[in-house]
């Protein structure tokens, strides 16, 4: 069973730092703050850079659930037109390896297509366990 924490924040590139913020003083007890961070860090940003949510009076939603052995840090933003996919990162374009980043963290991740939007989770499992 999950206990979730969540948390609206504007899709403003500087609430990313925010939400890096909100997922450290979660995980700080837990163990894999600095992971937990990294991934929110590139999922919150992705939202604000590639979906509607970057947009003005946008919003992205950062959620965290803890299970047993393993939190879940899932951001859910507001769409637009593409779904989420890791890129080459032998690629010489500067970006494109935030979700590379986040899968070598993460046990699982994956995306969900919502009615208004999109959802990208990671899974990270506790040290230890």
């Amino acid at each position: 069973m999950f206990t979730k924490w969540c948390r609206a924040f504007p899709g403003l590139p500087d609430q990313v730092a925010e939400a890096r913020h909100f997922v450290a003083a979660l995980l700080q007890e837990w163990g894999r703050a600095d992971d937990g961070v990294l991934v929110v860090g590139e999922l919150a940003a992705n939202a604000v850079r590639h979906t509607l949510s970057g947009r003005a009076g946008g919003w992205f939603l950062v959620v965290v659930g803890f299970g047993t052995g393993f939190v879940r840090i899932e951001v859910i933003d507001q769409g637009g037109g593409g779904v989420p996919a890791m890129r080459d990162v032998t690629s010489l374009e500067e970006g494109g390896r935030g979700l590379a980043l986040v899968a070598a963290c993460a046990k699982d991740w994956g995306t969900k297509t919502l009615p208004k939007g999109s959802s990208v989770w990671a899974d990270l499992v506790r040290e230890g366990a």
